[in-house]
């Protein structure tokens, strides 16, 4: 027998999102944020020479800055103000989170529950400010030092707009983020790195068939291009949706002269606990160093070989890629589910695992099951965001056929669509409850 929620489920429709006042507009609200942030990537910094900077970015533009374009929406080769992108921020969450674990203070204020998360999302935000700064500086005096005339009238008055342009431009894309997140639907900072990608695939296609009716590629590797990246999908699909569920009995409880029978249900762990944010951080962590290397022709001789080692289908660069997604399923699957919380509430519910004592015991073996399945899930990201990267490195395919950028497509989808049904189920219990009050007035 189904569920209330699956019956609830069955029954959603057009009519009952129509009926749903509050999620329209969470819906509206995002889709304007999101238009907000495409029309600032369109926005040049001032002083640029819009024609020799599209030059020398068509030479750069097959190595690890195409990444670099690819997450900032097509900002990069524009040099507009939002340029920077969300990236600042999500190195600012990575060095946090890093010191959370190794830093006493700031792992009691991790402990102090939403209070605490407000101080350090607000430490997040001030290092945001920094690096925005520090990358934008360097940004400034790359564009002044390349081969080509892009800076109009070159100064410390060009460095100091462009570095107030771009961190302001970071900045406001965080809080931007924060906003949806808050009033609209889905996550933030993902929504604006989805929307980033989408924005750049009808050109990509474009593109590939291009180069095919050019003879640059042939049909059957353009068929081969597209039944992959369905593969890939649906492997996404079908991994993101994977668990492994734990049984949990109930003991039989006496509540006055009642005696209520034993329940059992299910602890869900997920296959791929971290979800997109590995992939993400391990390429922030990859495009940090160098983000301004490719732009500057007179570099020392140590960058150059750091941007040589970490170009596009290098084995270093493939091996340290491989490594930071493996190492952030890890360390962000340990932040985000803790097993002796989860035994203590256990617990502390008068819940237990068949066979296995409550307690220390039962954290144990949860931490040993999710480390099992962690494993998996790590070298299923490792799996789907570099096989399409010797593809790419091998037929010179746009880098928006990559496992990483299919990855957040369909992983942001699947979470923002699984946020509007959530909403969509609220709404029709609170059509429930409303009705129910109804009759009982009337009887």
């Amino acid at each position: 027998m189904a569920s209330a929620a699956e019956q609830l489920a069955a029954n959603l429709n057009f009519s009952a999102f129509a009926k749903a006042e509050e999620l329209k507009k969470r819906i509206w609200f995002t889709l304007g944020a999101l238009l907000v942030y495409r029309l600032g990537t369109y926005i040049p910094l001032p002083g640029i020479n819009i024609e020799a900077l599209q030059q020398a970015f068509e030479q750069q533009s097959q190595g690890i800055l195409g990444m670099v374009n690819m997450f900032s929406g097509g900002a990069i080769g524009r040099m507009a103000i939002l340029a920077l992108g969300i990236m600042p921020y999500i190195s600012a969450s990575i060095i946090i989170q890093l010191m959370t674990a190794v830093i006493p203070t700031l792992e009691q204020l991790k402990k102090e529950g939403e209070q605490g998360r407000k101080v350090i999302n607000q430490y997040t935000r001030y290092l945001t400010v920094i690096l925005a700064a520090v990358q934008s500086y360097g940004i400034a005096v790359g564009l002044e030092g390349s081969s080509s005339p892009i800076v109009a009238d070159p100064g410390w008055f060009f460095r100091f707009t462009a570095v107030i342009t771009l961190t302001g431009g970071t900045v406001f894309l965080m809080w931007l983020g924060e906003q949806i997140t808050a009033r609209g639907i889905g996550n933030g900072i993902s929504l604006i790195i989805f929307s980033g990608i989408v924005a750049g695939l009808p050109s990509a296609i474009a593109g590939t068939l291009e180069l095919g009716r050019q003879g640059a590629l042939s049909t059957l590797l353009i068929l081969a291009i597209i039944v992959l990246a369905i593969v890939v999908i649906g492997f996404i699909v079908f991994i993101e949706r994977a668990q492994r569920r734990l049984l949990i009995q109930y003991p039989k409880r006496q509540m006055g002269n009642r005696m209520f029978q034993g329940d059992s249900s299910h602890l869900p762990l997920k296959l791929n606990t971290a979800g997109v944010i590995p992939p993400i951080f391990a390429s922030s962590l990859l495009l940090l160093p160098i983000t301004m290397a490719n732009f500057s022709a007179g570099g020392p001789s140590w960058l150059t070989t750091i941007t040589a080692l970490l170009g596009r289908g290098q084995p270093a660069y493939l091996l340290l890629y491989a490594g930071l997604i493996a190492f952030f399923a890890f360390f962000y699957t340990a932040i985000v589910f803790n097993p002796t919380d989860t035994a203590d509430q256990l617990k502390k519910h008068g819940g237990f695992l068949p066979g296995i004592r409550p307690g220390q015991r039962t954290a144990e073996y949860i931490d040993f099951v999710l480390t099992r399945i962690t494993v998996a899930g790590a070298l299923y990201l490792v799996i789907v965001c570099l096989m399409p990267e010797l593809l790419i490195s091998q037929a010179g395919l746009p880098f928006y056929f990559g496992g990483t950028s299919l990855l957040i497509v369909v992983s942001v989808t699947m979470d923002t669509v699984a946020q509007i049904q959530g909403h969509l189920l609220a709404h029709q219990y609170e059509g429930l409850v409303k009705k129910t009050k109804l009759r009982g007035a009337r009887r």
